[in-house]
C-alpha cells in the first residue's frame, strides 16, 4: 500500500505548475506561563489576490511541518500547535487546476487520501492543536481547521464556506464527516448543501462563531494576538470550551431529509454531488470518523472523474477569469473618464440603473422623464433603496447622504445632460421611441459623451443610424434584477468606435459586472437562446402537449426555475415582444405563439396561480389555450428543446455573435442563473451527444469541461 509521501509525490508529478504553499514553523513562549508554542503559517508567497491553496506539493509541505512539530510534541518541548494563514487569507482549499488534469480514478483517489492522511494527523498529536481562521477560508481550508482541537475566527472574515457541492464535489477532506459531528447535522446541511446550492453563499466570521464551528471570535485588527492569549488560557485551564451535545436521534435523519428536499428543489436530481454529500452526512451519525473519511475518498474520486465537476470547474473559471478579461474588448487606455451619468427614463429599470451607477461609480446621476411625477417617483425609489441599505448597516449615514445627494432628476435634458460623460436610455422597447430619445440627447450632450442603450433585443446599429455621431452609441444590456445578476452584454454597433467601446467596458468593470462583447444581432445572446428554448416549449404546448409535461421535460437540467415560471418573471408581454423581434429576423426558426399572444392580450401576468402555495395552471389561462392533437412525451420534448438550442448556438457562433462558446456559457451562467454543473449549456450539449447530432461537432474540445480522453 502506498504511503502518503508516495501518493503526494505521484500526484505532484501530474501537476508540475502548482502554486506551492509553504508551511512555515516558528516558535515562541505563550503568555501566562503556558509554555513553548509552535505556529504553522500557510503561505504561497503571493499577496491576498492569489489565495493559498492545497495542491500535492503543498500538502507534502504541511506534512513535513507536522513531522517537525509531532516530534517536538512527543518530546514535550512544546505545549500546543497553531495553524494560521497569510494576511487576509487562511486557505481556500484544493488547487482545482490540478484536479482538471486528472485522467484516472486511482489518481483522483490519491488526492482524497493524501489530504486526509495529512489533515487527520493534526487530531492525533500529543498536544492540543488550534486553527486560527484569520482570513478567507473555503473547502480544504475550512476542513484542515476542523481536524484541530480548537478553532478561533476573525470577525473580519468576508468569506468562509464549503463550496464543493456548488462545483460538483463533496467536502472530501473531512467536511462531510467532521462538521455534523461538531455542530450537528442540521447546521452542517445548511453549510454544506443549502449555502452551496444558493449560489455559493458565504459565511461571515460572526456566523462561523454562532454556528459553533469556531470556539472564539476576535476582531481582525489584533486577531492573532488575541487568539494566542485565548490559547494560553485554554492550555492553562482558565478557559473551558463547552460545545453543545449533538442530537444523534431523529433530528439527524430529519436534517438529511431537509438536505434532500433542498437538493431536489435546486438540481432536481440532475447533479450527483449534493446527494453523495448527504449520504456521507447520514452515515456520519454513528460518529465513525474512519468510515466517513473512506466514504469521502470514494465520493471525491468518483466525482472528480465525472463531467459535472469538470463543468463546474469550467464555470468557475469562466466567472472568475474570463469575465475579468473580456474577449475582444479594446485597449483599456482608450477609455474616457466618466464623472457624470445621465439616465433617460425614471421607471423601475431606470431607477435600478441610477442606484447602481451612483453606488459603484460614486458620481452625479441625473434621471429625466416626460413629467415631474415620474421623475419624483424614480428618484424617490433610489432614495428609498439607499435608506434600506442604511437600515441594514450596509452603508453609514455619511455614505447614505452622499448617495442621495448624487441622484437627482430634471425635466430639462439640456440642463441634466449638458455635462454628462455617459447617458443610458431605459425607455419603452420600441425603435422609433429610442431613436427619438437619442436624437434629443445628442443635441444637448458634449461631443465625447457615450450614448448607451439598455435595449434587450433591438438593433443598436439601427438605433444609431439617424445620429450625426453613431460611433458613440453602444449597447449596454443589463439583466433584471440589476443589483443581483452580474451579466452586462456590451453590444458593438456597426459604427461604434473603440474609444466608446473601451469606455463601456471600463464602466462595466467599475459597476462590478461581468461584461461580454456581443455583435449587434437580434436579441444578442441570453434573450436569443432563452427565446428559442422557451419558444420550443411553447410550440409543443401549442401543438397539443399538456403544459405540465412540457414544463417537467426540462427538469433534469436542474435549471433555477421552470420555463413558464421564468416567463412570469420576465413578463409575458416582454417575452412576446422578443419573440416577435426574433420571428421577424429568423422566421424559419422562431414563431410567435398564438397562445402566448392570447395570454398577453388577456392581461395575464403568467400561466400560473399560487392559491395553494404551489404553481397551478390558471383556469382562465387554460380556457384561453388552443391546442392541437400532437402529444409528446417528456423525453421527446426535452430532445426537441435541446436540439433547437444546440442549433441556435451553432448558428450564433457561425455568425460571430460572440468570440467563442465559452462566452455563450458565461452569459447564461451570469445573466440567466444557469447551473455551474451544466457548465452553462454547451458542455451539457456536448456531454449528451446533442451538439454532434445537430451540428456535426462538439462545441468544446474534449478535456474542456469534461474528463480528458
Amino acid at each position: 500500500m502506498s504511503t502518503t509521501a508516495e501518493l503526494l509525490k505521484g500526484a505532484a508529478e501530474l501537476f508540475p505548475d502548482e502554486v506551492v504553499t509553504q508551511a512555515h514553523v516558528r516558535h515562541f513562549d505563550l503568555p501566562f506561563g503556558a509554555g513553548r508554542f509552535a505556529l504553522i503559517t500557510l503561505d504561497n508567497g503571493l499577496d491576498h489576490t492569489k489565495p493559498t491553496t492545497f495542491g500535492p506539493q503543498s500538502l507534502a509541505n504541511l506534512a513535513a511541518a507536522i513531522d517537525q512539530v509531532e516530534k517536538e510534541a512527543a518530546e514535550g518541548s512544546i505545549t500546543g500547535i497553531g495553524l494560521t494563514g497569510k494576511p487576509f487569507i487562511f486557505a481556500v482549499g484544493a488547487d482545482l487546476k490540478g484536479v482538471e488534469l486528472l485522467k484516472k480514478h486511482e489518481d483522483a483517489l490519491a488526492i482524497g487520501k493524501g489530504g486526509h492522511d495529512v489533515f487527520k494527523r493534526l487530531a492525533s498529536l500529543a498536544v492540543p492543536t488550534f486553527a486560527y481562521y484569520n482570513g478567507a477560508a473555503m473547502g480544504g481550508g475550512v476542513e484542515v481547521g476542523l481536524h484541530c482541537t480548537y478553532r478561533t475566527v476573525s470577525r473580519a472574515i468576508p468569506a468562509f464556506s464549503l463550496p464543493e457541492v456548488f462545483l460538483g464535489l463533496v467536502p472530501g477532506w473531512g467536511g462531510c464527516t467532521l462538521l455534523p459531528n461538531l455542530i450537528g447535522a442540521d447546521r452542517a446541511v445548511s453549510v454544506i448543501i443549502e449555502n452551496s446550492l444558493n449560489q455559493n453563499r458565504q459565511l461571515k466570521g460572526v456566523q462561523v462563531f454562532e454556528l459553533g464551528i469556531a470556539d472564539a471570535l476576535f476582531d481582525g485588527a489584533d486577531f492573532l494576538e488575541q487568539s494566542l492569549i485565548w490559547t494560553a488560557r485554554v492550555l492553562k485551564g482558565d478557559v473551558q470550551v463547552d460545545r453543545a451535545e449533538i442530537d444523534r436521534g431523529e433530528a439527524w435523519d430529519q436534517a438529511v431529509e431537509r438536505g434532500r428536499f433542498i437538493a431536489d428543489s435546486k438540481v432536481h436530481g440532475a447533479a450527483p454531488a449534493a446527494y453523495r454529500a448527504l449520504d456521507i452526512i447520514a452515515a456520519a451519525k454513528n460518529g465513525d470518523l474512519r468510515q466517513g473519511f473512506d466514504a469521502e475518498d470514494q465520493a471525491l474520486a468518483d466525482l472528480i472523474m465525472g463531467d459535472e465537476l469538470r463543468s463546474g470547474i469550467y464555470s468557475f473559471n469562466l466567472v472568475q477569469k474570463r469575465a475579468k478579461r473580456p474577449a475582444g474588448a479594446p485597449d483599456r487606455s482608450l477609455a474616457r473618464p466618466v464623472t457624470k451619468v445621465g439616465v433617460v427614463g425614471a421607471g423601475l429599470m431606470a431607477s435600478q440603473l441610477a442606484l447602481l451607477f451612483a453606488r459603484r461609480l460614486e458620481v452625479q446621476v441625473v434621471l429625466t422623464d416626460i413629467d415631474q411625477e415620474r421623475i419624483d417617483k424614480g428618484v424617490g425609489y433610489v432614495h428609498g433603496e439607499i435608506d434600506k441599505l442604511l437600515a441594514k448597516g450596509r452603508i453609514g449615514n455619511d455614505k447614505a447622504n452622499r448617495l442621495k445627494a448624487a441622484v437627482t432628476g430634471s425635466l430639462d435634458k439640456a440642463a441634466a445632460f449638458g455635462d454628462a460623460d455617459f447617458v443610458i436610455e431605459a425607455v419603452f422597447e420600441e425603435m422609433g421611441v429610442k431613436q427619438q430619445v437619442f436624437a434629443e440627447v445628442e443635441a444637448v450632450v458634449p461631443a465625447h459623451t457615450i450614448l448607451a442603450t439598455n435595449t434587450s433585443s433591438l438593433s443598436v446599429t439601427e438605433m444609431a443610424s439617424k445620429l450625426k455621431h453613431p460611433e458613440r452609441v453602444v449597447g449596454f444590456h443589463f439583466f433584471n434584477p440589476v443589483a443581483i445578476l452580474p451579466l452586462l452584454e456590451i453590444v458593438r454597433g456597426e459604427k461604434t468606435d473603440d474609444a466608446s467601446l473601451a469606455t463601456a467596458f471600463a464602466v462595466a468593470k467599475k459597476l462590478k459586472k461581468s461584461a461580454v462583447l456581443v455583435k449587434d444581432a437580434p436579441a444578442f445572446v441570453v434573450n436569443r437562446i432563452l427565446t428559442r428554448f422557451m419558444g420550443e416549449i411553447q410550440n409543443v404546448i401549442d401543438e397539443g402537449t399538456p403544459v405540465a409535461v412540457a414544463e417537467k421535460a426540462v427538469e433534469p437540467l436542474g435549471l433555477p426555475m421552470s420555463p413558464l415560471v421564468l416567463l412570469e418573471l420576465v413578463g409575458p408581454a416582454i417575452g412576446l415582444h422578443v419573440s416577435e423581434t426574433l420571428a421577424g429576423a429568423f422566421p424559419d426558426r422562431f414563431k410567435v405563439s398564438p397562445n402566448l399572444a392570447a395570454v398577453v392580450k388577456a392581461g395575464k401576468r403568467g400561466f400560473y396561480v399560487y392559491d395553494s402555495g404551489k404553481p397551478e395552471l390558471d383556469p382562465e389561462v387554460a380556457a384561453l389555450l388552443v391546442q392541437g392533437d400532437s402529444v409528446l412525451t417528456e423525453e421527446q420534448v426535452r430532445a426537441r428543446v435541446l436540439e433547437a438550442v444546440a442549433q441556435e448556438i451553432g448558428i450564433m457562433l457561425d455568425e460571430g455573435v460572440v468570440a467563442e462558446a465559452q462566452d455563450i456559457d458565461l452569459c447564461l451562467i451570469t445573466g440567466a442563473g444557469w447551473p455551474f454543473h451544466l457548465g452553462g449549456i454547451t458542455p451539457y450539449l456536448d456531454r449528451v451527444g446533442i451538439a454532434e447530432k445537430v451540428n456535426g461537432k462538439r462545441f468544446l474540445p474534449r478535456g474542456v469541461a469534461s474528463v480528458p480522453a
